[in-house]
């Protein structure tokens, strides 16, 4: 029997602190848990994961969910500032060259 892809489905960050906070207090293994609320267990394991990474509990090196937006926000600055660069220099060499066709004139 194939198996039909999912729609990928969105959570709020509450229900997906619930649901973590449903795995570490109820006793029940990971699976279970996703079984009865019908959620993949592979997401969900990240969900798991990153929430020990916020609490501290994560490997060496790994991102916290703030790090990771502050990450997020500050490549999308670089993008708009190499943007702005990449502008401002062909509105440089644009200018630099009226001002030689000037006088030339």
């Amino acid at each position: 029997m194939a198996r039909t892809a999912r729609k990928r489905r969105k959570f709020a960050k509450a229900y997906k602190a619930e649901v973590v906070k449903i795995i570490k207090e109820s006793g029940k293994t990971l699976t279970e848990v996703c079984l009865d609320l019908d959620l993949s267990p592979s997401a969900v394991s990240k969900w798991v994961s990153q929430h020990d990474i916020d609490a501290g509990r994560g490997q060496v090196g790994a991102l916290t969910t703030a790090e990771r937006q502050e990450l997020s926000q500050l490549r999308r600055q670089v993008r708009e500032l190499e943007r702005e660069k990449a502008f401002l220099g062909k509105a440089a060499a644009f200018f630099a060259s009226q001002k030689q066709q000037g006088l030339r004139s």
